[in-house]
């Protein structure tokens, strides 16, 4: 049976960049092409990772390579396979980097003996296509231990970690202690920010290159209020009529798209009306992302307010349909039971809903409207590597209510960009900022727009392209 999966990379102009960055950053990004290019004659730029759908990872690779490969450099995407004990483990260390116990499983021998099988399986099957000389982007802890391998088939390796705390603790050590043999043959190792570098990682492999966004791709295209009503109202998440709009999008490779699917919603009655205010969150279904305080933050603020016409929606994934994140099923249904003891009257305004998986770029199409639509766009989060449901709110104007952890501190000033919990477990200072943007739409108003422009300055996919060819050739031999 195969370990590997290979994603099929499209191919797509930065030309469609010109006018967002104007001809002069377009001609730079060209010019640092080419130079790779020159280098790469006859060699693959791989990435490697462990699913294709479901996180941020999987987004950005799916919208930023096949810029890469319209500009004729030959990149591949390969997705490894493990079975569920391997999955668990990695999500364990997931949890210890972000400096959390996770489910507080060892991270011993007999761990290091499991993971050690399922890579050496992968790693047979991926020496078979990776050439001497050939870059490998490894993506994460699931992939760190393939490093060896490819090294000692002359290939380049560079390990990408998405995730991190920014204090360490007896977690990270722990987590960090378990992935340092793993990744000493990489020939650099990226971050997303300078407070995640572990001392194990020196200070010479290691470069920091925040995550982006595509602003063209399925989740951050423009799409008009009748297209958002429209596919808000089929998929269940608002009540009808659909209005005047098709609930339609532009695929990757610019084909029309439609979203038929629908959502699997649990709610107490009907589905919002458009004109109802909506507070959002949309994350996997992960208790770091802190669902259960979301809902519990919530329901203190119109508990406490009768006047609050608002409702919520927390919104991820199908929960079965992520393979390498074994704990959604479990999160999903704490947060379920939680919401059945909800008192009727604030039960009747919080909404979970599942979004459909198996059409990807569905999904996106989904999540944009949601996010466009929303009144207040909400990231809780108790520990966050980066935050791109926070970069894509953002980019969409959506006055924001985040968590000041992890890169979403990068993005958003408090007051500036958006209003930022200094403790995410304060459940009074989240209903009050809730309260506050609800309240003031003239002020939420304003948060969009510099948030919008913050986001066009720093965190778009030209920036990280640029970064990356400059990291190819730093690395090159």
């Amino acid at each position: 049976m195969s370990q590997l999966y290979e994603v099929q990379v499209g191919t797509q102009s930065i030309d469609r960049f010109l006018p967002l960055f104007g001809e002069e950053q377009i001609r730079e990004a060209y010019s640092v092409a080419a130079n790779v290019r020159k280098r790469m004659e006859g060699r693959v730029f791989w990435n490697v990772n462990s699913t294709t759908r479901g996180g941020g990872v999987a987004e950005m690779m799916r919208t930023l390579l096949p810029y890469v490969r319209g500009l004729d450099i030959d990149t591949r995407w390969v997705v490894i396979s493990g079975t569920p004990e391997f999955f668990r483990l990695t999500k364990r260390l997931h949890h210890a980097l972000h400096g959390s116990r996770g489910d507080g499983s060892p991270l011993g021998q007999n761990e290091r003996l499991l993971y050690e099988q399922v890579l050496h399986a992968n790693a047979v099957e991926l020496l078979g296509l990776v050439r001497p000389l050939d870059f490998v982007l490894l993506h994460d802890p699931q992939t760190a231990g393939l490093a060896s391998y490819l090294a000692r088939a002359g290939a380049i390796v560079i390990w990408r970690c998405h995730i991190g705390a920014d204090t360490p603790n007896e977690e990270t050590e722990q987590g960090w202690s378990f992935l340092e043999p793993y990744i000493e043959p990489a020939k650099a190792i990226v971050f997303t920010r300078r407070q995640y570098i572990p001392q194990c990682c020196d200070g010479e492999r290691s470069v920091i290159i925040p995550p982006s966004i595509d602003p063209f791709s399925a989740k951050n295209q423009e799409l008009d209020d009748a297209t958002c009503r429209a596919i808000l109202v089929h998929t269940g998440l608002v009540k009808g009529p659909p209005g005047e709009g098709w609930p339609t999008f532009l695929r990757e490779d610019g084909s029309p798209g439609r979203v038929d699917r629908h959502a699997d919603i649990v709610r107490l009655g009907r589905a919002p009306a458009w004109e109802t205010p909506l507070v959002v969150q949309v994350s996997r279904w992960d208790p770091l992302k802190d669902p259960l305080g979301v809902m519990r933050g919530f329901a203190q603020l119109v508990g406490g307010r009768a006047a609050v016409d608002a409702e919520l929606v927390l919104a991820g994934p199908n929960v079965k349909a992520i393979a390498d994140d074994p704990e959604g099923v479990a999160v999903y249904n704490r947060v379920v039971s939680a919401w059945r003891r909800l008192p009727d009257g604030v039960r009747n305004r919080v909404h979970l809903a599942c979004l459909p998986m198996a059409d990807v770029e569905e999904n996106a199409a989904i999540v944009n409207a949601l996010q466009r639509h929303a009144t207040v766009v909400v990231q809780k989060s108790l520990q966050e590597g980066f935050g791109l449901t926070v970069t894509e709110a953002m980019w969409k104007a959506r006055p924001i209510v985040a968590s000041a952890v992890g890169g979403i501190q990068d993005q958003v000033t408090d007051g500036v960009h958006g209003l930022l919990l200094r403790d995410p477990t304060d459940r009074g200072a989240f209903a009050a900022a809730l309260s506050r943007l609800l309240d003031d739409k003239d002020y939420a108003r304003k948060l969009g727009e510099n948030a919008r422009r913050r986001i066009l300055e720093e965190y778009l996919g030209m920036r990280h392209l640029i970064q990356y060819a400059k990291l190819l050739e730093r690395t090159d031999i």
